[in-house]
């Protein structure tokens, strides 16, 4: 723990952050990694069909894991569309190299597997990397995250993310069209789509259980003002924190599109898209988590487990493998004004002291 890598760190942190790919398109990023490994002579696996590695250290049968993401955002910034990095992968991949370059000449009794995983932001990267076996034989699995700063201050470090589960609908309303003189000879989808506005605020579950559903896109009609429009698209964004509630969200909404599809005499179409579990923390590795912060920074740095609206893919490997003891740190850095925010920003130091405490984290699992 003598080292100080924090100008190495930073160093690689301005380098993502200056070159943001997109989800599944990540292809300089790998390269990147893998180059760095190369000069730190850590061996590590590339996939033929998507982007991403692993690479592995140490010795043993039992595997430590940690999944750092590293794709960015499309988005709008200052009248450009763009790749961006406002969702801080650029700063967990710094942060996780870190973390390798402070354990990886030190005797380590089991292995310790780095996950440099694509497509988080598309939630299905690490279904991919599951696939690929990134999770085979490994007990425990460790993530990093910057927080915004209305969660965590400069200064203040986490031991667990609570992240909400969430999931997409997108539909389709299928009516027939009509002169707007003569609205009873079609089908009006506006109808429709103000009664399922309507009917989505009118969900009821336990106010002691954090919860969302509203409807994100809507498109009807067009330059003719005088044709009632009996086609119309729309979204809905579902969210929860506990999975179970999501899916009982998920159960409601779709009784009502079945419902008004007989009262108003329309076809409802619609898919599911996108769900990202909720969290499932490990108390025993949340306990790790807890003591590599206190060691590394003190405990009055310490924080309380956060619990936030947001969602991440991490918790699919979790889902998919219970057996897999999981939680997620989360470091304070002053970041605003928030997260996806074009303009993101934060406090640059906070990027060693992550990489120090991940790295003590490693070390004690």
């Amino acid at each position: 723990m003598n080292q100080n890598y924090e100008n190495q760190i930073l160093e690689w942190f301005e380098h993502f952050h200056a070159h943001p790919e997109v989800s599944w398109k990540e292809y300089e990023t790998t390269n990147t990694i893998a180059k760095i490994l190369d000069e730190l002579q850590i061996k590590y696996r590339r996939f033929e069909d998507v982007t991403g590695l692993v690479a592995e250290i140490g010795e043993g049968n039992d595997v430590i894991a940690v999944r750092a993401e590293i794709d960015a955002l499309w988005q709008e910034v200052d009248g450009i569309w763009k790749a961006n990095h406002s969702c801080g992968h650029s700063a967990i991949i710094s942060m996780v190299l870190g973390a390798l370059k402070y354990v990886k000449d030190e005797h380590l009794s089991k292995k310790i597997r780095f996950i440099f995983q694509p497509a988080e932001e598309k939630g299905n990267g690490s279904i991919a990397m599951i696939d690929h076996g990134a999770v085979e034989n490994v007990s425990q699995l460790f993530g990093i995250h910057l927080r915004p700063i209305e969660e965590l201050p400069l200064g203040k470090v986490s031991p667990s993310i609570h992240h909400g589960a969430g999931i997409f609908l997108e539909g389709k309303i299928k009516g027939v069209d009509a002169h707007g003189a003569r609205p009873h000879q079609g089908k009006n989808a506006i109808d429709a789509l103000f009664a399922l506005h309507q009917f989505v605020k009118s969900i009821y579950i336990s106010p002691f259980e954090p919860h969302s559903a509203k409807l994100t896109k809507i498109l009807a009609g067009g330059e003719s003002l005088n044709i009632i429009p009996g086609s119309a698209e729309f979204a809905i964004d579902v969210r929860a924190q506990k999975n179970e509630v999501l899916y009982k969200l998920k159960n409601q909404i779709e009784v009502g599109l079945n419902n008004l599809q007989s009262l108003y005499g329309v076809t409802f179409e619609w898919s599911w898209a996108d769900l990202t579990p909720g969290a499932e923390v490990s108390a025993e590795a949340e306990a790790i988590a807890r003591q590599a912060i206190i060691d590394v920074v003190g405990v009055s740095s310490l924080a309380d487990p956060v619990i936030t609206s947001g969602s991440d893919d991490f918790h699919f490997y979790t889902v998919k493998h219970p057996e897999i003891k999981a939680t997620m740190i989360g470091v304070g850095a002053d970041l605003a004004p928030g997260l996806h925010h074009p303009q993101m920003t934060f406090n640059k130091s906070a990027l060693d002291v992550g990489a120090r405490v991940l790295a003590e984290t490693l070390r004690k699992a």
